[in-house]
């Protein structure tokens, strides 16, 4: 599979290429994977007090802040009460910020942005997104679950893996972003196969199980790695998570070649929309501007087969650190 890696906040294509390296050199012996990495439009600054954290400029986010920044917002999430659900935990912050007008549109142009990159390389399959990266790659793959039920365009990104993520966002009224959460659904708004990778330790712990909540419980799994925020690079949680990745990819890429073969079929149409010159078809152009629809208690990884559809659970014991 191809996987485009989305980094976080104040991230770059090049900073997060230093970060995920171990886990994707890894994943690239083995033969399972390759990578390509993305950023950003928005060049920024990072944060007072937080100038040598994020690592060499320039930096960059998906989220266009020029007009506001949720930052301190998200550093109050360090503070939450203890005992809180994620969905509680999501809701309380959401619900004490006002939507401004700029908001939506913002969002609206950081997944445009996504969009554009995947459209220009027929390869990319699959997606990984390290905190902020995650939260668009996430939406992303909601929307376009959402184009292939209204289109019939069949979606491009069949696996996913999260690191530190949070859950996908909607438009609420005419201003306001809000979290889709598992206590506010009928059903998954995420339906392909996940992996979420995420640290007891993260400050940030209930937007990634949020994430993990809003997705088809099959089909997704969990790996604790026992640290924080951040994307593992230690030789013990690479083996391991290599091991498990290693075995998951191929029957997840075989699975998305038969139903795109299937499909194709069905429908007597190509598997992917037709480009001239480089740019998407116009039957995608029209469908570009969309509007957004849409506790833990785990302690095991659930092991899919996802060439059969059956399903079973394993421990996964990394050490005495990692709990999976």
């Amino acid at each position: 599979m191809k996987f485009l890696c989305l980094p976080g906040a104040y991230g770059s294509a090049k900073n997060f290429a230093v970060q995920l390296g171990p886990l994707a050199e890894e994943l690239s012996k083995r033969g399972v994977a390759e990578f390509t990495y993305s950023q950003g439009i928005h060049e920024v600054d990072p944060p007072t007090g937080w100038e040598d954290y994020f690592g060499a400029r320039p930096l960059y986010r998906f989220l266009d802040t020029r007009r506001g920044d949720t930052f301190e917002t998200l550093r109050r999430l360090r503070h939450v009460p203890h005992g809180m659900n994620p969905e509680d935990t999501m809701r309380m912050f959401q619900n004490g910020s006002e939507g401004e007008e700029w908001h939506q549109r913002a969002w609206r142009d950081a997944l445009e942005s996504v969009f554009q990159t995947i459209d220009e390389d027929p390869e990319i399959d699959a997606i990984i997104g390290y905190s902020e990266g995650a939260m668009v790659g996430a939406s992303l793959v909601v929307e376009e679950g959402l184009r292939e039920k209204r289109t019939g365009i069949p979606r491009r990104i069949k696996f996913a893996i999260f690191i530190s993520g949070a859950p996908p966002l909607k438009m609420e009224g005419d201003k306001r972003i809000t979290a889709q959460l598992a206590d506010e659904i009928t059903e998954p708004v995420i339906d392909i196969p996940t992996f979420h990778i995420f640290g007891c330790d993260d400050a940030f712990l209930s937007s990634a199980v949020a994430l993990f909540n809003v997705c088809d419980q099959k089909s997704a799994m969990m790996y604790d790695h026992g640290l924080g925020h951040i994307v593992p690079r230690d030789n013990e949680n690479v083996g391991i998570l290599g091991n498990i990745l290693g075995s998951i990819i191929p029957p997840v890429e075989e699975a998305a070649r038969k139903q795109a073969l299937a499909h194709a079929s069905k429908n007597k149409m190509p598997k992917m929309p037709i480009r001239v010159g480089g740019e998407a078809s116009g039957e995608l152009q029209r469908h570009r501007r969309r509007t957004l629809e849409t506790g833990f208690e785990m302690n095991k990884i659930e092991k899919m087969d996802f060439s059969t559809g059956e399903s079973g659970l394993r421990e996964e014991t990394a050490s005495s650190s990692s709990r999976f």
